[in-house]
């Protein structure tokens, strides 16, 4: 399973590092140590902690989220497969985006909850890049 350093779950979320960091030592996202010290968070705990954000509306105050030529750089939090298509639940900072693909391109992308990846937009197509 993937982890993730506080400044890149931050960047995940939308927040800054000293925020994601409040958030870990108040309890709010569990984090574990690796050999050189580093606190880091699993990316299935970081998914649950990133809906729930979005759902409570909890994002630092006056902070922007931007779509950089319609990407949005976030975390998977739910993938459902079916025998050719699949649908990848993304929540970039306080976006959730939903996309329906291949199943083959799930399975080629790795794609599961917590794994990092980004959405691009183009009308009404989302197509998800593996980061």
């Amino acid at each position: 399973m993937q982890s993730y350093t506080i400044g890149q779950a931050a960047r995940l979320l939308g927040v800054s590092p000293d925020t994601a960091r409040r958030w870990a030592d108040a309890g709010r996202v569990a984090t574990h140590r690796d050999e050189g010290g580093r606190r880091l968070i699993d990316g299935r705990d970081l998914a649950a902690f990133s809906v729930e954000l979005a759902k409570s509306g909890g994002g630092e105050e006056g902070a922007s989220y931007t779509s950089v030529r319609n990407a949005f750089p976030g975390i998977v939090t739910a993938v459902k497969l079916g025998d050719v298509a699949a649908q990848v639940e993304i929540q970039a900072g306080p976006h959730r985006l939903v996309s329906l693909l291949t199943r083959e391109a799930v399975e080629e992308l790795g794609l599961e909850v917590g794994v990092e990846a980004t959405a691009r937009v183009k009308s009404t197509n989302v197509h998800i890049d593996r980061a």
